[in-house]
């Protein structure tokens, strides 16, 4: 076989789960029927200077006590529960899609046809029913609160599947599920992940998601929608600008994908309990930008990349581990193609 003659250097796949945004609303946990949108609020405050100084500053007294004098005047976005409100509730969508047999795009019918003989085999093996496991419990779970799920009394998530022709419930309570592990799942998120996984597997079919959750939080206690990342600052007034779709406080749809795929506990640092961050987001190196740190890294042949060249053309991966992390990272979709030179 040529060099070149199984490499496709156009490779894209279109992501298979498709959260929509994160609408707010304010609610009380006895009467959850009466809800309104959450707007922002903008406040101006007086912050006092935290952050670390110059040695000649610190070292000096009256240098000192004239730089905290300063005014630390801020303009903010906020957003909060009314004062008669104890309970949030976040509403969107989300669709899972099925046709990962097919890349959206390849330009080498070689490959395409093995990457598609080793999804075949994959579907026919397991049927994705881990993966869809493990995206029911984290709707079950509510990873996708974030911050806002700290420090709530009570969490409640109900999903309903809206396709005409299956519809389906299902209720959880939140608090009952780890976040450490995907370990406890009970009937009804089973019931959940078989409807994920029949969705994935097939070539065409798709099942549509709404999810509705309440947390209770406590009287006109804050909340926490998206918070914007403003890249030409210029001369704005606003140092915190959060997310709002038509007056309604959001969350970024990016945002809830990123928390309904952090399904990875197949990396190595995992079960070391010192390193271990927990489930990470499916990503091709493992990365986790908050903590600075990629956990699949090429040197240690764990990330994406090492594991789809070969298992794509046919070789065999050593654990079933790695297929689920490489049939992860196919629905979170992306442009994969290699160089052929």
């Amino acid at each position: 076989m040529a060099k070149n003659e199984n490499i496709a250097s156009v490779l894209a796949f279109e992501k298979k789960l498709v959260p929509s945004d994160g609408y707010m609303y304010g609610t009380n946990w006895d009467n959850k029927t009466l809800v309104t949108a959450l707007s922002l609020i903008e406040k101006s405050v007086r912050g006092t200077i935290s952050n670390r100084l110059k040695a000649a500053i610190k070292s000096d007294p009256v240098k000192l006590n004239t730089e905290v004098e300063k005014a630390n005047l801020q303009t903010i976005d906020v957003c909060a529960l009314a004062p008669e409100q104890d309970t949030l509730k976040l509403h969107f969508t989300l669709k899972i899609l099925g046709g990962v047999q097919q890349p959206s795009a390849c330009n080498n019918a070689l490959f395409k046809q093995s990457y598609s003989k080793a999804v075949n085999k994959y579907i026919e093996k397991e049927g994705f029913k881990e993966l869809g496991k493990r995206y029911a419990l984290n709707l079950a779970n509510a990873r996708f609160l974030w911050r806002n799920r700290v420090g709530s009394e009570n969490i409640e998530v109900q999903v309903n599947a809206l396709n005409k022709d299956s519809k389906q419930s299902w209720g959880f309570d939140a608090t009952q599920f780890s976040m450490r592990n995907f370990d406890d799942a009970n009937a009804q998120v089973l019931e959940l992940g078989d409807r994920i996984a029949k969705a994935l597997s097939s070539e065409d079919d798709f099942l549509m998601l709404e999810i509705n959750c309440f947390v209770q939080l406590g009287k006109a206690q804050e909340v926490y929608p998206s918070e914007e990342l403003v890249l030409d600052k210029g001369k704005g007034t606003k140092s915190k600008i959060l997310y709002a779709v038509k007056d309604i406080a959001a969350m970024h749809s990016q945002k809830i994908g990123n928390a309904l795929r952090s399904i990875d506990t197949w990396y190595p640092e995992f079960v070391e309990v010192e390193k271990t961050a927990g489930p990470i987001a499916i990503e091709p190196y493992g990365a986790v930008t908050n903590l600075g740190k990629a956990y699949r890294t090429p040197k240690d042949k764990q990330d994406f990349y090492t594991f789809f060249d070969k298992w794509a053309r046919g070789t065999e991966l050593g654990r079933i581990e790695d297929e689920h992390y490489v049939m992860a990272i196919l629905v979170r979709g992306g442009v994969f193609g290699e160089s052929d030179k």
